[in-house]
């Protein structure tokens, strides 16, 4: 099976992690995110993928020279203006000639979803696109699918409020669709999947969706990010393997971590140094990251090669961007972004 990743975005949310770095790019738990995605589409059979790319496509091309990405074989598509999610969708799938049903992910969607599960279920029902499902706590923040008994697709209901939901069933970002689908979206502008042509196809009957309760995480808020690394330091992917995770911390051989820092539910990546009675909780140290003595770390992002001051106090949530220099004795905390362009 072949697949269509999408990674066109610039990340806003993420800043400044992302102004220089795609998402997709970040690392989880050392690991660009992009491989555990390619690699979760393995398992299943997928072969081959198409990135579709936007921003910042070179960072993608360099860093995978022999273009292989989680062991699938990797194309690129690069978008020459913003399409939108279906325009991007019709001009990956063009660029590489797709024929036949594929996938279509989120690159910014980590899931342990079932793809075997979905596909049988799209067989079954000869849906032109089917539309994988997961349940949340809080739908407002997304859009709502509402089905029929046999999974045929009635409607979303974009962010509702809480208590007046009809569901708490959203789309989860993964989805197959049939070539024909693919031939009926626009080439002339940037269309919108979720607004254009899942809409169309519920007019006709043949857009269908499939519930899955596996682990699934959209990454794109520092708070999602976070708990992204902390849930595979706490063994929460049982799908997943990371190797070099100890006693819930992870730390990659070249980090200087001193006997008396506490790290805990925390990542300390390449050539980071921790000093002194540091104390690290859910933490994420990007590579080359420096803690001086006796700061305290807590739900936060070390950007690479920033440098906090000894004595500090930081989160939740910071997020500090690369090369950023925080002063000695500094006390920060909740929705605090360091760095820009």
């Amino acid at each position: 099976m072949k697949s269509i990743i999408l990674v066109g975005g610039k990340g806003t949310r993420l800043r400044p992690l992302t102004y220089e770095t795609p998402k997709q790019m970040l690392p989880l738990v050392g690991v660009p995110m992009i491989e555990s995605v390619l690699a979760s589409l393995a398992s299943y059979g997928v072969t081959d993928a198409v990135l579709s790319l936007g921003y910042l496509p070179e960072r993608f091309t360099a860093a995978y020279p022999t273009n292989v990405i989680g062991g699938v074989r990797v194309t690129y598509a690069v978008e020459p203006a913003p399409l939108d999610t279906a325009g991007a969708i019709r001009f990956a799938a063009s660029t590489a000639r797709l024929d036949e049903t594929f996938v279509v992910v989120n690159g910014d969607v980590l899931s342990d979803l079932d793809l075997s599960k979905l596909l049988a279920f799209h067989r079954e029902h000869r849906a032109q696109a089917t539309i994988a499902l997961t349940p949340v706590e809080d739908p407002s923040r997304y859009g709502v699918v509402t089905v029929n008994e046999e999974g045929r697709v009635l409607a979303f209901v974009e962010k509702p409020p809480k208590d007046e939901a009809p569901s708490n069933l959203i789309n989860a970002g993964v989805y197959l669709f049939e070539p024909s689908v693919v031939a009926h979206i626009d080439p002339t502008r940037p269309v919108s999947v979720e607004r254009e042509t899942f809409p169309e196809l519920v007019r006709q009957g043949t857009l269908f969706a499939l519930a899955d309760e596996a682990y699934w995480l959209d990454t794109g808020t520092p708070q999602t990010y976070l708990r992204a690394n902390v849930d595979v330091l706490r063994g929460a992917r049982p799908a997943s393997h990371f190797a070099g995770v100890v006693d819930g911390a992870w730390r990659h051989p070249s980090a200087t971590i001193d006997p008396t820092a506490k790290v805990t539910n925390s990542v300390v990546d390449q050539n980071c140094v921790v000093g002194a009675l540091v104390v690290l909780e859910d933490a994420v140290l990007l590579p080359g990251a420096v803690v001086q003595s006796e700061c305290v770390i807590r739900s936060s992002i070390i950007g690479p090669e920033a440098v906090i001051g000894s004595g500090s106090v930081l989160g939740p949530t910071c997020v500090v961007g690369a090369n950023e220099h925080v002063a000695p004795a500094s006390q920060l905390s909740g929705d605090v972004r360091l760095g820009g362009v």
